[in-house]
């Protein structure tokens, strides 16, 4: 089933500069056809991927041009396979020339994202864990790639420093321990959620006992990820992390954490193969 996923605020904006950077004080190739031209072109998938960034695409031609005619033929988060049409977009050639690119750039980043996360989400279906993404991300497209992320099925974590504690290494040594680190964030901010990480059981205790909401169970091995499953009991949600792939997902999930934080969604993603043909 297709995630119902809302688009990020940032889209229009986000395409205004994406175009600005791209064909700046104008298309000079574009100008080579003769004003007049009227063309069709269908942008095609040329591997297999789950398709997203079709709002993103769509602003595009629209904002390059409102009269182009524009068929989507794939919807958002469907499969595609390999050399399926996804869309055809008709009207002034040189139009579809100067949107080409930056619709593509959109699709092809997005949908590698997506598809990603959907291998990821497959590999534990059978289980309750949660996948988040993190905050590695391109620059510019931390809300774009948190979008195609749930699109793929996977889910958020925080989508920057502002809506959610996260206390690591450096923060608790900076404040002295883990309770006193907990504690401040209490006193700063009542109404957040406060997840910390540790790294060993002694310092899983110790967060426990300064009542954090999440705690992040940095590197630890399969045996300790289930013994902090069982000293918990629920206490506190547990979130698994740390170079975690396609190896040793599974058998993470099936400790009984409850979420995996995963930064190759986003980081690691590879764009998809796409083209845009004329005819």
């Amino acid at each position: 089933m297709i995630p119902s996923v809302s688009i990020p605020n940032d889209l229009s904006s986000h395409v205004e500069f994406a175009l600005r950077e791209d064909i700046g004080s104008g298309d000079i190739s574009a100008q080579l056809i003769a004003p007049d031209t009227e063309a069709r072109a269908t942008i095609y998938c040329r591997e297999e991927a789950i398709l997203c960034g079709l709002p993103w695409a769509l602003e595009v031609f629209r904002k390059v041009d409102p009269s182009l005619q524009i068929e989507t033929l794939v919807k958002e988060g469907q499969r595609a396979e390999k050399d399926q049409a996804l869309l055809t977009i008709t009207g002034n050639a040189r139009s579809l020339l100067s949107a080409e690119r930056c619709a593509l750039n959109y699709l092809q980043t997005l949908s590698g994202t997506a598809t990603l996360a959907r291998r990821y989400a497959d590999r534990v279906a059978h289980t309750q864990v949660k996948l988040l993404d993190t905050r590695k991300t391109i620059p510019g497209l931390r809300s774009a790639q948190k979008y195609a992320v749930r699109i793929g099925g996977c889910h958020n974590h925080r989508m920057g420093l502002f809506d959610a504690f996260l206390i690591k290494e450096n923060h608790i040594n900076a404040c002295g321990s883990i309770a006193s680190a907990i504690d401040n964030a209490r006193a700063l901010h009542p109404s957040k959620s406060v997840e910390i990480e540790v790294e060993n059981l002694e310092q899983l205790d110790e967060a426990m006992r300064a009542n954090a909401d999440i705690i992040m169970l940095d590197n630890f091995t399969l045996k300790n990820l289930a013994e902090a499953v069982r000293i918990n009991r629920g206490k506190a949600q547990l979130e698994a992390s740390g170079g975690i792939n396609h190896e040793t997902l599974v058998p993470i999930a099936q400790t009984g954490v409850d979420f995996i934080s995963i930064g190759a969604l986003t980081k690691d993603c590879k764009a998809i193969d796409l083209s845009m043909l004329f005819k």
